[in-house]
């Protein structure tokens, strides 16, 4: 089990960066959100398998929708206590 925290900055406010995360996320099975923050940027919380994870990743990286993604800011977390998500949610 796996939990990465990032943030993406680019292009990536309105042009449905979020929309197609939440899709992918959803498809391989993943926990947590996506929602943009007030700086331009989109902060991600996921969780779930390893590989289903990095995979989740590459596809964040690869500029999803009509995205242009700069810069990911990525912090693995150690510790994975219970995250109470039941899905993959976009947060406004």
């Amino acid at each position: 089990m796996k939990r990465i925290h990032f943030f993406v900055s680019g292009d990536v406010h309105g042009v449905c960066y979020r929309y197609y995360a939440v899709n992918k996320a959803r498809k391989l099975g993943l926990k947590g959100f996506v929602r943009n923050v007030p700086d331009g940027r989109v902060e991600v919380l996921v969780e779930g398998e390893d590989n289903k994870v990095d995979e989740f990743m590459s596809f964040c990286k690869k500029d999803p929708g009509y995205s242009r993604v700069e810069k990911q800011e990525v912090k693995e977390e150690k510790e994975i206590k219970s995250s109470g998500f039941d899905g993959f949610e976009i947060r406004h």
